[in-house]
C-alpha cells in the first residue's frame, strides 16, 4: 500500500480492535503488499486489512477457514474473542486472526510441509463454495499482458512470450482433463506458517477450482516430490503457467512486491529457456 494508506489502514485496524474491547498499544506490519497484515499487542491478534475496491472477497476467505478449522484442517485460525466475521472502517475490511509464534529453530521439512498440503486438500474437498476456476486468474493475467495501460513497460516480444505461454499451457492443462476441487491457490512458503502447532496455511485471497497439480506448482520442487499421486507432468505444466502469472505482475504498473522489476525479468529469462520448468523459488533474482 501507498504509505498514507498503510497508515490509515493501521489506525482503521486498531480502532476495530479497541471497539471490541481488545487491548491495543502497538502495531507491526508483517506484510505490506495489495493487502496490509499488522500484529496487534498486547491483545496479538493479527489483522488483514484489505481496501474496500480489493478484487477478493474477505467474506469467503473468513467463512472458508472458520469452516475448514472446524475440519481440523491446517489453517491459522481466526480469533476466537472475536465474531468470526470482517468487520469495515473507514473504507477498508478487516479480519481478525489468532497469532501463532513461528518456529524459528527449525526449517519445515519438505514432507511435513507436503503432508500438510494434502491434508489441507482434504479438507477443501469436503466443502462446496463458489469460487473461480483457476483458468479465470489465466484470463485475467492474459488480459493484463494485452493491456498496455496494465503492461506498459514490457516489450514486445515479452508480451508476446507471456500470451503464448498462458494460452498453450493453459489449453494443455485442460485438455487433460484430470480430476478437479477446491484449492488454496498460491501455497508458496510465504503463506504456510511453522508453528508449534505445526504447518499452518494462510492467505486464502485467490482460493480457485482446478487440479491439486496448480497448487503444487506454487511450492518447492522437493515439496512436490513428496506429494502422493501427483501428476508430475501437470506440475510441469502448470509451473509454466505459475511462472507467467508471477511474470505478468511483476511487470503490472500497480505491482507492489518487494522485488519488484528485478524478479520480473528473472521470471521473463526462465520462461525464454523453456522447459522443463523450475520451481519458484528455484529462480533467482
Amino acid at each position: 500500500m501507498e504509505a498514507t494508506e498503510a497508515r490509515r489502514a493501521v489506525a482503521a485496524a486498531m480502532s476495530t480492535a479497541s471497539e471490541l474491547d481488545l487491548a491495543v498499544d502497538d502495531a507491526i506490519v508483517l506484510s505490506d503488499s495489495n493487502r496490509l497484515v499488522i500484529r496487534m499487542t498486547p491483545c496479538d491478534i493479527v489483522a488483514r486489512v484489505t481496501p474496500m475496491t480489493h478484487f477478493a472477497s474477505a467474506e469467503r476467505e473468513v467463512e472458508l477457514v472458520r469452516r475448514l478449522a472446524q475440519l481440523d484442517s491446517p489453517v491459522a485460525a481466526l480469533e476466537a474473542r472475536v465474531e468470526p466475521r470482517v468487520f469495515v472502517h473507514d473504507g477498508f475490511k478487516i479480519a481478525l486472526w489468532a497469532y501463532f509464534e513461528p518456529v524459528q529453530s527449525r526449517m519445515l521439512p519438505p514432507a511435513e510441509y507436503a503432508q500438510a498440503l494434502a491434508r489441507l486438500h482434504a479438507g477443501l474437498r469436503r466443502i462446496e463454495v463458489t469460487t473461480p476456476h483457476f483458468m479465470d486468474r489465466v484470463a485475467a493475467t492474459q488480459r493484463d499482458v494485452a493491456s498496455r495501460d496494465v503492461t506498459p513497460d514490457l516489450a514486445d516480444t515479452d508480451r508476446a512470450l507471456l500470451a503464448n505461454t498462458l494460452r498453450d499451457l493453459g489449453r494443455s492443462i485442460v485438455n487433460r482433463r484430470g480430476a478437479e476441487q477446491l484449492l488454496h491457490g498460491e501455497p508458496h512458503p510465504g503463506n504456510i506458517l511453522n508453528t508449534k502447532n505445526g504447518p499452518l496455511f494462510i492467505d486464502f485471497e485467490n482460493t480457485a477450482r482446478g487440479p491439486v497439480e496448480y497448487d503444487l506448482a506454487w511450492v518447492p520442487s522437493e515439496v512436490s516430490r513428496h506429494y502422493p499421486d501427483a501428476d508430475k507432468d501437470l506440475v510441469g505444466e502448470c509451473r509454466g503457467v505459475v511462472l507467467a502469472i508471477v511474470a505478468a505482475h511483476r511487470w503490472s504498473l500497480n505491482d507492489q512486491h518487494p522485488s519488484g522489476r528485478e524478479s520480473g525479468v528473472a521470471f521473463l529469462r526462465v520462461l525464454r529457456e523453456g522447459p522443463p520448468w523450475p520451481a519458484l523459488d528455484d529462480v533467482v533474482w
